[in-house]
C-alpha cells in the first residue's frame, strides 16, 4: 500500500513539473531571455546650448535627439548633462559624476563659453583631452564624440583658427566621432536665436540636432 502512495505522488510530481514547463514554454513572460535588454546610456556633456536655455527642456536638442534615436528603433536613453555657463575646465571637474554608473557613449558638447572668455585654445584642448582620459578611466570602452566650436571674425582670424582647430584634433587625437561644428547653419542667423544672439530657439535647436545626428548614429550603429 505504502509503495503504491509513493508510486502515485511520483506520477503526480512529473505531471505537476510538465504541466510547469509547458505553462512557461507558452507564457513569454516566464523565459528571461524575452526580457527586454536595458538600453544602453548616451551622456551629453555641455553648456546652456545643451541644458537649452530659454526653452523648456523637451525643446533642447539632446531631447530632440532621444526621438530620433526611438524613431530609429535603437535601444539607448540620452542622458541631458548641460549646465549652464560650464566650460571644458567645469566639464572635467564633473565628468565623472555625469557618466554615474557608466555610459555607453560620451557627447563633449563644451568650448563655447571658454572662447567667449578668451581662454587659450591650448588650455580648452588639454581640458578636453583630460575629460576623455577621465571618462575612459572610468570606462575603458566608452565612445566618445567631440562636437566642435567656433568663434566669430571679430576675436581675430588667429584666435579664431587656432581656437576652432582645437576640435578636430582632439577628436583624431583621441579616435573619436566629430560633430565638425555644433551650431552649424544656427550661429549667427538672428531668426534661429534668442533675443541674446547666443542661444538658439526651439526651431534652433531642432537643427542642433540635425548638426549632431549623423555622427551619433553612425557612432551607435557600427560601435566606431
Amino acid at each position: 500500500m505504502r509503495l503504491m502512495t509513493l508510486a502515485r505522488f511520483f506520477m503526480l510530481f512529473l505531471i505537476l513539473g510538465m504541466n510547469g514547463k509547458l505553462l512557461a514554454q507558452e507564457n513569454p513572460k516566464a523565459n528571461s531571455t524575452d526580457a527586454k535588454p536595458a538600453p544602453g546610456r548616451i551622456v551629453i556633456l555641455g553648456d546652456s546650448i545643451t541644458a537649452g536655455y530659454g526653452l523648456d527642456p523637451d525643446e533642447a536638442y539632446p531631447s530632440i535627439l532621444q526621438e530620433k534615436i526611438k524613431a530609429a528603433g535603437l535601444n539607448y536613453v540620452v542622458v541631458n548633462a548641460g549646465v549652464s555657463g560650464d566650460t571644458t575646465a567645469g566639464g572635467l571637474r564633473r565628468v565623472a559624476w555625469a557618466l554615474g554608473s557608466g555610459a555607453d557613449v560620451l557627447v563633449i558638447a563644451l568650448g563655447g563659453n571658454d572662447g567667449l572668455r578668451g581662454t587659450p585654445p591650448a588650455e580648452t584642448e588639454k581640458n578636453l583631452d583630460d575629460i576623455i582620459k577621465k571618462a575612459k578611466a572610468k570606462q575603458p570602452d566608452i565612445k566618445i564624440i567631440i562636437a566642435g566650436m567656433q568663434m566669430p571674425a571679430n576675436f581675430g582670424q588667429d584666435y579664431v583658427t587656432k581656437f576652432r582647430d582645437v576640435f578636430p584634433k582632439v577628436a583624431k587625437d583621441n579616435n573619436a566621432g566629430l560633430v565638425p561644428f555644433l551650431l552649424e547653419h544656427v550661429g549667427g542667423i538672428p531668426s534661429l536665436n534668442q533675443a541674446d544672439r547666443i542661444h538658439p530657439t526651439k526651431e534652433g535647436q531642432k537643427l542642433v540636432a540635425e548638426n549632431v545626428w549623423p555622427t551619433l548614429e553612425k557612432v551607435l550603429k557600427s560601435g566606431n
